[in-house]
């Protein structure tokens, strides 16, 4: 039996991609967020809501909900679980007396349909197990390591932005809205098939797109001149030192 605090998006994907998977295992999920909570309880015959919190291994509540929420349960032996971003493990083990067994895990909205890549730290059972089910495991050697791929989450937002303003870009020079959003849509979509496997070269990618003298390298250059790709650098040093502060002041 696996138990899940909070069925947020993370929550509700992991549950989701157990669920249709093969073998799915009987979840119970904890009655916060209890529409959606009820939902997947509805709709997979493995997952049923708990009655109160005190079965939870999963920890996918927000960061700043870590010391309330978990004061509200009683721990004893079982392997704990969390997706909390920038929750060290030694805040964890302050809050979940006397369990030993503590993973951090950065699980995406692809483990819904069993393809995330998920950073563990520390690799062991049964987190391991759990999220090769969901797609595959990365094994992060320490924790710092583990907070550096923590930060470069932060740039998913950043990507749609990106798009929108490709986008917002045609419509404002005559081109509709709709159609302008759904043509950059299908052209990012189409290149995230150049992205399989497990060691794909972006630079070689990048080259392969960029002609020399066409317009893909002119506009790779105007953006290294207007200093676009230092400020990704010094927008992921932001986040992992917002990242060290938390930790700090938890």
């Amino acid at each position: 039996m696996l138990g899940v605090i909070g069925v947020g998006a993370i929550g509700a994907a992991i549950v989701t991609g157990l669920s249709e998977g093969r073998e799915a295992p009987d979840l119970l999920l904890s009655p916060r967020n209890a529409v959606i909570a009820a939902k997947l309880a509805a709709s997979y015959p493995n997952v049923r809501v708990a009655d109160s919190n005190q079965a939870i291994v999963l920890l996918c509540v927000r960061p700043a909900d870590a010391r309330r929420v978990m004061s509200e349960l009683t721990f004893k032996t079982q392997s704990l679980i969390s997706v909390m971003a920038g929750v060290p493990i030694s805040v964890l083990r302050e809050l979940a007396p006397p369990v030993r067994d503590i993973v951090r895990a950065i699980p995406l909205p692809t483990v819904s349909a069993r393809r995330g890549i998920t950073p563990l730290y520390p690799a062991i059972e049964p987190a391991c197990s759990l999220f090769n089910r969901l797609g595959s495991v990365i094994e992060v050697a320490d924790e710092t390591a583990f907070d550096r791929f923590s930060a470069a989450t932060a740039t998913i937002a950043a990507h749609f932005l990106y798009m929108h303003q490709i986008s917002d870009w045609l419509a404002t020079h005559g081109i509709a809205r709709g159609q302008a959003r759904h043509y950059v849509a299908a052209m990012f979509a189409e290149l995230a098939s150049s992205l399989q496997g497990r060691d794909p070269d972006f630079q070689e990618l990048m080259q392969e797109h960029a002609t020399p003298g066409g317009i893909n390298e002119l506009f790779c250059r105007v953006m290294g001149e207007e200093g676009a790709w230092k400020n990704v650098d010094a927008g992921l040093d932001r986040v992992w030192q917002a990242l060290m502060d938390r930790q700090k002041s938890r």
